[in-house]
């Protein structure tokens, strides 16, 4: 982390979970562990402070002991509102951070070189913004971003944006690859049957 420029680390959790039958995807426990325990213990040591992006009662993420910060934009704008949350967040508690990196909160096998990988890749391509690649596949909402954009963001989601790619083309984005073999890093769990195959390649 020494290396790297101070970084707000912010777990997505805000999406409705409709393919699990509503409920908390990241309360879903995989080896006995939830997943968002999992993404915490290993996100945390990448990154300066940790913040939840969750919208309806914080108090059922109590246990994390984050912030739990919710969309400012209503009606559940999707991932990117997620994002603009946590920008606006860091802009107010941590204005000493200008980056914020996003991962989605229903990934446990995330990897431990995020962070520095996506500084690498945005500064490579001297862009403002980087995401995870793995298998050919670009994961947007597993991300790092520049604080500096949330004017923009907000202006963009107001008016009705709401497409990650369609936003971040506008100002260029750069890939950090991962291999997605034997185990792809940004494998996220969406149904009870992705949470059985998360409980098998944990084994």
């Amino acid at each position: 982390m020494a290396d790297t420029p101070k970084t707000i680390g912010a777990l997505l959790a805000g999406g409705l979970a409709r393919r699990m039958g509503g409920g908390d995807k990241p309360l879903v426990r995989i080896g006995g562990v939830t997943i968002l325990d999992r993404v915490i213990g290993i996100l945390r040591p990448q990154c300066e402070e940790l913040i939840l992006n969750a919208n309806g009662d914080p108090e059922r993420f109590a246990q994390t002991g984050l912030p739990v910060v919710a969309d400012s934009i209503p009606d559940f704008a999707g991932p990117l509102a997620g994002v603009l949350a946590a920008l606006d967040w860091a802009a107010g508690h941590r204005p000493d951070a200008e980056w914020v990196v996003t991962a989605a909160a229903d990934t446990p096998f995330l990897p431990d070189d995020f962070v520095a990988r996506l500084h690498e890749a945005r500064i490579r391509a001297g862009v403002p913004l980087a995401q995870a690649e793995t298998n050919g596949r670009t994961h947007p909402v597993n991300a790092l971003w520049n604080v500096g954009l949330r004017e923009d963001l907000r202006s963009s989601l107001e008016g009705g944006q709401r497409k990650i790619d369609a936003w971040t083309a506008r100002h260029g984005i750069a890939s950090a690859v991962w291999p997605g073999a034997p185990l792809d890093p940004f494998f996220n769990v969406n149904t009870p049957e992705d949470a059985a195959e998360a409980e098998r390649l944990l084994g």
